[in-house]
């Protein structure tokens, strides 16, 4: 019989054979990192102005060049990061905490299943982005109205994954001698289903972030994010649109971040899908 230690080993080993995760995980620490690290990294502040240097071209004091206000493109772009990661992981953990609880309640509970599950089919319905849109503007444009917003949004995702695997979960033979047994349904539900839970919440849970970080560059984009003075990629995007064959380096290095990020991300999360779900799983 293998002990837990050995169990994790052999995992860690299966995820470090994955080129995709490896991948995936170095874009994105190297990402957090520099955001992370931004204010010993960047050469100046964010939101210094220089009108001297403005729409200077990269060299060796501006290296991804200057904005239309003589900004470093360079400071702005790993500053964003930040922005861009917080909203990602607050969007994941407001999402998981609704989606888990709508999938978790309508799996398990027959009754209310119908109900749960035109209310997720209703809010999948909308497209992610005008969904967005909607609730950001009935809410006001702010970083915590994008965050709750998002969460709504990306919340059924997490829900339909949940209530399809609690209801595999719920039939198992250990659940219902649990439950012949007279064991609590908080307690069957903490110990026998939200445990088996963790592989789908957590590659799901990627999925959602990455999506999260590219619907917050779009409504920053549009205006509808937080304040214009903070840098974050879709307000560097949208700023930047303006002077594309002049100065395309505004709108490069910051795009070319968001698809860093997003594309890791996805990498991490198929690869993640690919080697806890048995039925993809070739080292078995």
């Amino acid at each position: 019989m293998r002990s837990p230690s050995n169990g994790q080993t052999s995992f860690v080993k299966l995820l470090l054979k994955r080129r995709t995760i490896v991948l995936g995980l170095a874009i994105i620490l190297v990402i957090a990192v520099l955001a992370l690290l931004a204010p010993l990294i960047a050469p100046y502040a964010p939101n210094k102005l220089s009108i001297v240097n403005r729409l200077k071209p990269m060299d060796a004091t501006f290296w991804f060049g200057t904005d239309e206000f003589g900004r470093d493109v360079f400071s702005r772009t790993i500053y964003a990061g930040r922005l861009s990661l917080v909203v990602g992981a607050a969007v994941v953990c407001l999402a998981s905490v609704i989606g888990v609880t709508m999938g978790a309640l309508a799996g398990f509970f027959r009754r209310i299943d119908p109900l749960m599950g035109r209310i997720i089919d209703a809010m999948m319905s909308f497209p992610d982005i005008l969904l967005a849109i909607a609730l950001v503007a009935a809410l006001g444009p702010s970083l915590s109205a994008v965050v709750i917003a998002l969460g709504i949004v990306y919340a059924p995702r997490m829900a339909r994954i949940v209530r399809a695997s609690t209801l595999v979960i719920s039939e198992l033979p250990y659940v219902e001698a649990a439950r012949a047994l007279g064991v609590s349904t908080p307690r069957i539900m903490t110990r026998h289903i939200l445990r088996n839970l963790i592989s789908p919440i957590l590659v799901q849970a990627t999925f959602i972030f990455a999506h999260a970080m590219l619907a917050e560059a779009g409504l920053s984009f549009l205006g509808l994010g937080v304040s214009p003075e903070v840098p974050t990629w879709g307000t560097m995007l949208a700023s930047g649109r303006q002077y594309v064959g002049q100065a395309d380096w505004m709108t490069l290095f910051p795009g070319a971040a968001i698809v860093l990020a997003v594309l890791s991300l996805q990498l991490v999360g198929d690869g993640m899908r690919d080697l806890l779900d048995p039925r993809l799983r070739k080292d078995l």
